[in-house]
C-alpha cells in the first residue's frame, strides 16, 4: 500500500517509488487506459439511457455523485503529495488550473447551481470533459513515464479524468445538454477567467498551469515551436485554441440540431 502511494523511503530517506515506471505506451499503460475508457463510456451509456426520461432532479443526482467522487479522489491525492514531498505548501502546485482539472469546480457548479449559470457549466463540462478524459489518460505520456502505472499518481489521475469524461457523455446522453447560443458568452467567460487565473498562478509560484508557459512534452509543443516559444504569443495561442474548439463544438451541435429540425 505504501508503494502505491509512493510513501516508501529510498536510500536517501526520501519518499518515492521503488519500482521503475513502465513508461508511456507500455502494455500496462494501454491496458489501464483501455479499462478506464471502456468503463467511462459503458457507465455513461447505462446511466444516461436509464435517466433519459426522468426528471431533472433525478438526472442531477448522478452529477452530484460525480462532484463528490472527483473531488474526493483529488483531496486524497493532494494530502498524500504534501506528505510525500514533505512540503505542506505543495498544494500550490496541484490547484485545479489545468484545463482538465477545472472540472473539479465545473462539475460541482453544474450539479448545484441554477439557471443560466448551471446551463453554462453543463456546457463547459460537456465540451471539455471528454477532451480532458482522453488527453489526461491516453495522452498523459509524461505521467506514465514518470510514475509506475499502478500508482496513486496514474490511477487517481486516470479515475478523475474518466469521471470528467463520464460526466460529459452522461450530460449528452441523458438529455441535460443545452448549448444555447445565449449561454455561449458565459461558457467562454468561464474558460477565460480560469486561463487568467492559471497564468497569474504560474507567475506567482513559477509553475506551468494549463501549459501556458511551456509545452512540457505535450502536443502543445507544435504551437510552442511555431512561435519560437514567445512568452506572449504562445500562451495567447494556447487559449485561442481552446476558444476555437469551443466555438466549433457549438457550431457543429447547432448545425446538427437545425438539420434534425428540418427532418
Amino acid at each position: 500500500m505504501l508503494e502505491f502511494f509512493g510513501l516508501k523511503k529510498d536510500v536517501n530517506g526520501n519518499f518515492s517509488f521503488l519500482r521503475t515506471a513502465e513508461g508511456a505506451w507500455s502494455w500496462q499503460h494501454i491496458l489501464q487506459v483501455s479499462i478506464l475508457m471502456i468503463l467511462m463510456v459503458s457507465l455513461a451509456i447505462f446511466f444516461g439511457k436509464r435517466n433519459k426520461n426522468k426528471t431533472d432532479k433525478e438526472k442531477n443526482k448522478v452529477l452530484i455523485a460525480c462532484a463528490f467522487l472527483i473531488n474526493g479522489f483529488e483531496i486524497i491525492k493532494i494530502v498524500v503529495l504534501c506528505i510525500r514531498t514533505q512540503n505542506p505548501m505543495h498544494w500550490l502546485y496541484v490547484l485545479p488550473l489545468f484545463l482538465c482539472s477545472i472540472q473539479l469546480l465545473a462539475i460541482p457548479a453544474a450539479a448545484f447551481c441554477k439557471g443560466r449559470i448551471k446551463q453554462a457549466c453543463l456546457d463547459f463540462v460537456l465540451t471539455f470533459g471528454i477532451l480532458g478524459a482522453v488527453f489526461g489518460t491516453v495522452g498523459a505520456t509524461q505521467n506514465y513515464g514518470a510514475y509506475p502505472v499502478f500508482s496513486m499518481d496514474n490511477v487517481f489521475s486516470g479515475i478523475t479524468h474518466s469521471i470528467s469524461g463520464f460526466a460529459s457523455l452522461y450530460i449528452a446522453i441523458s438529455g441535460m445538454i443545452s448549448l444555447k447560443k445565449e449561454n455561449f458568452i458565459i461558457t467562454v467567460a468561464i474558460l477565460l477567467i480560469f486561463s487568467c487565473m492559471a497564468y497569474v498562478a504560474n507567475l506567482i509560484v513559477d509553475y506551468n498551469y494549463m501549459f501556458l508557459m511551456y509545452h512540457d512534452g505535450t502536443p502543445y509543443s507544435i504551437i510552442y515551436d511555431l512561435v519560437g516559444g514567445n512568452a506572449v504569443i504562445y500562451p495567447l495561442a494556447v487559449v485561442g485554441i481552446f476558444v476555437v474548439y469551443l466555438v466549433l463544438f457549438y457550431l457543429i451541435y447547432l448545425k446538427l440540431i437545425k438539420k434534425d429540425g428540418k427532418n
